[in-house]
């Protein structure tokens, strides 16, 4: 995945409806929306990036929840219109906007920019986007009609979280042992 141009950064929203929303409709929208869309449009080399997180509408009284999508478009794509051409019909078009006229995106919360090599906050959102490519990866790795367990996929984590000692029965302690048993 390649660092995303931030001026090129545009967003688009899946609807998942209105909250609580279930984690098999999560699962599920990830493996029967995103994953062929994203999927599909990295291996045409339409889009360079893109990353999603479950996010409230950005308009005014909806109370829906969404996956906001944030993507990069190859160089070729630089208008709206032309993005809205290479989404999905599952795709809110008419939210769908350049990422900076709506947010900074030169920065992520919780991520401290200055502490990055060179400051660089598009290394970050690579990293992210890899993070993103995984989640679905990992997702699709279960047959088309199995309802994915929440239990397989909190293992899944607790193996991704174990690896800096952030997981399940590891404590992290300032100066002293990475684990407690």
């Amino acid at each position: 995945m390649e660092k995303p141009n931030l001026e090129k950064m545009w967003e688009t929203y899946i609807r998942l409806g209105l909250p609580p929303v279930t984690y098999r409709l999560l699962f599920d929208t990830i493996r029967s929306k995103l994953y062929p869309m994203l999927h599909s449009l990295r291996a045409e080399h339409t889009i360079k990036w893109y990353c999603f997180l479950l996010k409230n509408s950005r308009r005014e009284g909806d109370p829906n929840l969404y996956f906001r999508i944030k993507l990069e478009p190859k160089d070729e794509i630089k208008d709206r219109e032309q993005v809205i051409s290479i989404l999905y019909d599952c795709c809110e078009k008419e939210m769908t906007v350049l990422s900076k006229n709506v947010e900074d995106v030169t920065t992520i919360e919780g991520i401290d920019k200055p502490l990055l090599k060179n400051e660089e906050i598009e290394e970050a959102w690579r990293i992210l986007g890899e993070q993103f490519e995984w989640i679905m990866d990992m997702l699709n790795i279960y047959k088309d009609e199995v309802v994915v367990p929440i239990g397989n996929i909190a293992q899944f984590m607790h193996f991704f979280l174990d690896m800096l000692g952030l997981g399940g029965k590891s404590v992290l302690y300032a100066g002293g042992p990475i684990y407690q048993f």
